[in-house]
Parts: C-alpha cells; structure tokens; sequence
C-alpha cells in the first residue's frame, strides 16, 4: 500500500525525465510448499507508485523488519517482483539485457564480499567490466575512471593495499568506489555508512547527493542514519510499521507526523522543530536555570538525562542551577545551601543525589 504522496510526479515530486520509477510494484517472496508442491507468494509491500527522480539523493528509511532490503534488492533485480512493473528510464526493467543492465544500474548491499587477492585498485576496477568488451582489460581511460571513484570516496590512499585486509568501513567505501567506477544511470545503495565513523557518514553522505545533482544520478540510499538523512536528502521513502510507504520532501513527512509514528516509541520522542529525536521521560522535579542563551540547551539536554526539567529563570522551583562562566556552576538547594560545580559532569552527578 503507499500512502497519499504530495506533489505531481510519483512519490511526491515534479516528474522528470529518467531515474527509477515503480508502478503497482508489490515485493516479497515466493516460496513453494514441500507438502503441496505449489508455489506461495508472501508479499512484504505492494501497491508502490514511486519515483527516484535524475539529479536526486532519495533515502530509503524505516524500521527494522519494514522491508527496505526487500524493495531495494526487487528494485535491482536481484529477487522478481511479485507484482508491477519497475522502469529505468523509461525502460521495463524486466525486458532490459543483464548486459544493459548492467551498464546502467550500480548496486552496493550490505552482503559481505570476499575480495580474494585483488588489490583494492582491482577491486574497484570490477566496476568498469560492464564497459570493457571481451577481453575485459582496462584502457587508460579506465584507469582514470577507477582512480577518480576512489578518490571520491576517500580511499584513494588505499588503492594498494590487499583488498582482504582492509577495515569493514575502508571495505565499504571501496565497494561504493566499485559502483561509481561503474559510471550508471542509477546507484542503489543498502547501509553504505554503516561501518563509517560520524565525520566519513556525513562526508559519503554529502557526496552522493552532490555526485547526483552533478552528474545528474539517481540515487537511492537506504539508510539508519534518520536525522542525517533528513538533513542531507532531497527526498524520503519512508516505511511504517502498517507496510505503508509515504514519499516526499523531508520537510512533507516531518510536517506530516509520518516520521513520528513510523519511529516514535516509549522512551524515544522526534522533535519535528529540531528533527532530531529526544528522550520522552517524565520530569521528576524541577529546577529553575540562570544561565545565557549558548548554554541554556546543554544545561536543558544534560538536567533532562537525570530526570530534570529546566525552569526557566530563579523562581519557585526548590532547586537553581547558575551558570558562573566556563562551564561552571553553582547548585542552590531550597535550603541555601550552594555547592560548586566545575563541569556538566560533577553537576549531572551532583543533582543526582539531591
């Protein structure tokens, strides 16, 4: 089922030409039964109208179990849809040559990769087989190829090292390298930051959405990284937990509760203002805060994980917290008693026992 999409293309935006569309696209799996010996269909989504639009980052989110795997392996003809039709600019994805296929679409999953004894040069050079005839040797123009995609994920310092000994995070950045050696159309990608650290997520991130509006790519990314997403993404697939898919802009879903009730939970809250998630905890007491306007939201997030909740200026709360300069401060109790405190930490273990 999809639900309503905003805008005047499939899935919420202007058409365009090219990119990736679905229609009437229902994904799941066939199994056949040994008892019967007849084929069953258990169907994980249906009834998708979706565009990922040329020149556009689209992030593929929802919770675990929603089926993103499933719809971006049916997207890349790696499992049959049960039903529809998926079209690659414009052409049937089902009555496209492997070898067509092949030279337009990338696909980066998160199946681990046994790169044997190739270099990570070779390994990233796999990309431009689609590209190289017969004898499947590599031109200089290639070559050239090879090294920009490696340089354009940050490994192009690894391009010697044995592909096998590289870390899970330099292993996915050279297995993206592999799919932008592939110069396609389109790049379906399942969890590329996934092993990266916080600064090379942002970075990949950043980069597939400048490569597809620099190059005028289709990408589509499925993704853990909410907030990120949200921030860097020109549009959003979104998978509930009723199996529903809503697309849009960022901005449609959050202003619409969608990514609220897909992700929401007992002790997790998004803040649409933000768009970022928060804890949802009940205030034990309160404290009344004297402190400028830069610190005031780090006082606020490091009272809430102790249970407090900010007050605003000295008043009746029993409790004042002041900020003294230099992340330093003084805790009032109701009775007057002042105690110092020299960082967030001694005050969010002092507050603790009071």
């Amino acid at each position: 089922m999809t639900a309503p999409a905003t805008g005047t293309g499939p899935g919420g935006g202007p058409d365009r030409p090219g990119g990736l569309t679905t229609r009437g696209l229902a994904v799941g799996y066939r199994s056949r039964s040994p008892r019967r010996r007849q084929a069953g269909r258990r169907a994980v989504l249906s009834g998708l109208d979706l565009q990922a639009c040329a020149g556009e980052l689209t992030v593929l989110l929802g919770p675990n179990g929603a089926g993103k795997s499933t719809l971006l392996r049916t997207l890349c003809g790696l499992l049959p849809p049960l039903d529809g039709r998926i079209h690659l600019g414009g052409a049937d994805l089902a009555q496209t040559s492997p070898t067509a296929l092949a030279r337009r679409l990338a696909v980066v999953l998160t199946d681990r990769v046994d790169p044997g004894l190739l270099s990570v040069r070779e390994l990233a050079g796999l990309g431009r087989h689609p590209h190289t005839g017969f004898t499947g040797r590599l031109t200089a123009a290639d070559d050239a190829a090879v090294a920009w995609s490696l340089a354009a994920v940050g490994a192009g310092h690894l391009a010697d090292r044995p592909a096998a000994e590289l870390s899970d995070g330099e292993r996915q950045r050279v297995l993206t390298a592999r799919a932008l050696a592939q110069e396609p159309e389109v790049i379906l990608l399942d969890e590329p930051t996934a092993f990266l650290d916080v600064p090379s997520r942002v970075a990949l991130t950043v980069l597939l959405r400048d490569l597809a509006r620099d190059k005028g790519l289709t990408v589509v990314v499925s993704t853990h990284d909410l907030e990120l997403a949200l921030r860097v993404a020109d549009a959003v697939w979104l998978l509930d937990r009723g199996s529903r898919v809503h697309a849009g802009a960022p901005e449609d879903l959050i202003s619409s509760g969608a990514v609220a009730a897909a992700f929401d939970a007992d002790h997790l809250a998004f803040d649409a203002a933000s768009g970022t998630f928060g804890l949802r905890r009940t205030a034990r007491a309160e404290v009344a805060v004297d402190a400028p306007a830069e610190v005031l939201p780090l006082l606020e997030r490091a009272l809430a994980r102790e249970g407090l909740a900010a007050a605003g200026p000295p008043g009746a709360a029993g409790v004042r917290v002041s900020w003294e300069g230099a992340d330093r401060f003084t805790l009032t109790g109701p009775d007057g008693r002042a105690v110092p405190a020299r960082s967030f930490h001694e005050l969010t273990r002092t507050v603790r026992t009071w």
